[in-house]
Order: C-alpha cells, then structure tokens, then sequence
C-alpha cells in the first residue's frame, strides 16, 4: 500500500487580533480522502472569504477554492472546499502522488473598518521512498 503523508504544522498566524490555525496531523493512502483543516479567531468578512492555495517546491501558488467552495478553473474535482464563518476544510478525495505539495489558507477580515489577510499553511509530503537491493 503506498501512503503519501500529510503533516499539518501545527502553525499560527497571528496579524493585529486574528489567528489562523491549523493543527493536526493526517495520512492517507494514495486513493484515499484527505481534510485539512482551517480556523480563524474570528469570521472572515462576509463568512466566506476564505481561499485555498497549493504551492509545489517553492513554485508560484495556484489558486485552487475562492468563496469558501468555488473551485478555479481547471482545477480538479477531487479539490473541494467547505466550511464558514471561521471553520473550513479543504478535502482532497481519492489522492494523487502529485498533490504533494503547500497548502495555504488564505482569509479576509474586517477590523475597525479595515481589511486584514491571514493565511495558514499545511505541508503534504510524499512518503521516503524505500529500494531493496538483493545481494
């Protein structure tokens, strides 16, 4: 059975009076369903401005979910996106090897009239792999 891991570090950002967190660790089999998780200190404007992105070795980020659960063109079916106020998800079904990647959380907010941008991050990462010689 070939696993591909996903660590969620256990990170927050913290920008004037909001937090982003998202804390857990989750492993799934290749095929499998994997949900990362995304909370806010507080709810994000308009309850669901909250975006997705995947950033693969220190590449340029892909838009993958806007509005919460509007999926980006071209953007595989397996990506959904769910969740308000100030808990989302991010569910990736029937995983791929190549989904390898940094997935950051990208929330809007309003504070005194301002907007205010919070992000979170998750790192999934491929298993090591392992080659048996025979001698």
């Amino acid at each position: 059975m070939k696993l591909l891991y996903v660590f969620v570090s256990v990170s927050s950002e913290s920008r004037g009076q909001i937090t982003v967190t998202q804390p857990g660790a989750v492993s799934s089999a290749v095929g499998g369903t994997v949900n990362i998780k995304c909370r806010t200190s507080q709810n994000v404007y308009s309850s669901n401005l909250l975006a997705w992105y995947q950033q693969k070795d220190g590449g340029v980020s892909k838009l993958l979910i806007y509005y919460t659960s509007t999926r980006e063109s071209q953007i595989p079916v397996r990506f959904t996106g769910s969740g308000s106020n100030s808990d989302f998800t991010l569910t990736i079904s029937g995983v791929q090897a190549e989904d390898a990647a940094v997935y950051y959380c990208l929330s809007v907010h309003e504070i005194n009239s301002q907007r205010v941008f919070t992000q979170g991050k998750t790192v999934v990462q491929k298993p090591p792999s392992v080659r048996l010689n025979r001698n």
